[in-house]
């Protein structure tokens, strides 16, 4: 695909090619993942745990999403460019809501925001929608709905959790998103809610049966070992190589083996 992704691009998707998507948080994660073929960048509050250090994604701001934003729309050429709205940054009202989506497409070349909520953020997502904003959803296990779940709990098991599930995956597509994320639900859960809905389902921790996958990226490299969920599968181990190399550097400079004579100037 060398065309530039829109969000009908990712509309028409429904149950036909799967949709990649991969988080991103600077220029040149953004540069690789695009080149990689992936249809959707997602600049996820993530950042604030894999790059950022925080404990949880409650302690990012607004500004510091911004501006990771508009880094990695720097390095995003072809793929759809997606933000997390922060939290705080869209949970007071619709009003509030609009004005910090305002920011992120007016100030970084961000296409779309994402927000996390189902049934309880619909009047949002439909107020935004209306207003020419392109939305994702995200259900399941919200991440910065941590303190309210008791913890990072799979969501949507027995028939009450499921049919709860349902409600907001329906809840969010009645009110405009174009798309919405499953993450952290059983894999038979993903397949009914994929199979009811008319917007493509993209899941993290949602078995095989979603339109299109996610990871985050700083996990799928193997940069990030504070903990890694069950649903991730590391492609390599970057981390381990960037750790030995800075260990190689260490010892060469402390021994005075670099630089040598190849890497001075005369």
């Amino acid at each position: 695909m060398s065309e530039k992704v829109t969000v009908n691009t990712i509309r028409k998707m429904k149950n036909g090619q799967r949709i990649v998507m991969l988080t991103a948080y600077d220029y040149p994660s953004a540069l690789y993942g695009d080149r990689s073929g992936a249809q959707i960048i997602l600049v996820g509050d993530s950042l604030a745990q894999v790059v950022l250090g925080y404990e949880n994604t409650l302690s990012i701001t607004l500004e510091e999403m911004l501006h990771h934003t508009r880094a990695a729309g720097r390095g995003c050429h072809r793929a759809f460019l997606v933000a997390d709205m922060p939290f705080g940054s869209y949970h007071e009202s619709p009003v509030q809501a609009f004005g910090n989506a305002c920011r992120f497409l007016k100030e970084t070349p961000a296409q779309s925001v994402k927000l996390e909520g189902g049934v309880r953020m619909a009047e949002t997502i439909r107020f935004l929608v209306d207003r020419a904003v392109p939305v994702m959803g995200h259900v399941g296990l919200t991440p910065q709905s941590f303190h309210q779940m008791g913890g990072y709990r799979v969501q949507g098991r027995g028939e009450e959790g499921l049919r709860n599930l349902l409600e907001d995956a329906r809840a969010v597509q009645e009110a405009g998103a174009y798309s919405i994320v499953l993450e952290g639900i059983p894999a038979e859960a993903a397949r009914l809610i994929t199979g009811e809905l008319t917007i493509p389902t993209i899941g993290i921790g949602a078995g095989p049966h979603c339109d299109g996958q996610v990871l985050v990226t700083n996990d799928l490299l193997g940069l990030y070992d504070q903990f890694t969920p069950k649903f991730v599968k590391k492609y390599a181990e970057i981390g381990k190589i960037m750790e030995e190399a800075f260990k190689q550097f260490y010892e060469e400079v402390t021994e005075g083996k670099f630089p040598e004579k190849q890497h001075s100037y005369e």
